[in-house]
């Protein structure tokens, strides 16, 4: 079954079974690996990327649930060119140790300063509810706080 949808700007139409897991379609049937696997059950966030702007965890959704939605992946914030905010902000705080879990976190974090541009502390634990193994999460809450600083800087 064919299922159409907007990948990182671009229009794709994929044939894939409805159920495949959007995650699997973008990293196996479309070849973007920015995105990882964790845990398989939507708990560590891992799978994070944007569905018409919500920060949603792919390793559980349907890919026909995407069906003429906006999909953004890591791949879709910044180059390494021209990082985002929060890219920019991670570095300088060394916010990565393993990285494995890190763009899901940018990805979450992305999402909060879209919707929330100066958040709290409370918002930024609120939102940010990926599981980090490395346990970053006191540089995750630095660097949203600089990449809030940056955004507003334009």
């Amino acid at each position: 079954m064919a299922t159409s949808f907007t990948l990182n700007g671009k229009p794709v139409t994929i044939e894939a079974d409805p159920e495949m897991p959007l995650l699997w379609v973008v990293r196996e049937t479309l070849g973007m690996t920015g995105t990882k696997f964790g845990c398989g059950i939507a708990a560590c966030g891992a799978c994070t990327m944007h569905v018409d702007g919500v920060a949603t965890r792919t390793c559980v959704l349907p890919v026909a649930d995407v069906e003429g939605l906006e999909v953004k992946t890591i791949e879709g914030v910044g180059t390494a060119q021209t990082p985002s905010a929060v890219q920019r902000a991670w570095l300088t705080h060394q916010v990565p140790q393993c990285g494995y879990c890190q763009s899901g976190m940018i990805m979450a974090a992305e999402a909060l300063l879209d919707e929330t541009p100066d958040p709290t502390n409370e918002d930024i634990d609120a939102a940010m509810t990926n599981i980090c193994r490395c346990g970053t999460y006191n540089r995750v809450r630095d660097a949203i706080r600089t990449a809030a600083t940056l955004r507003r800087e334009g």
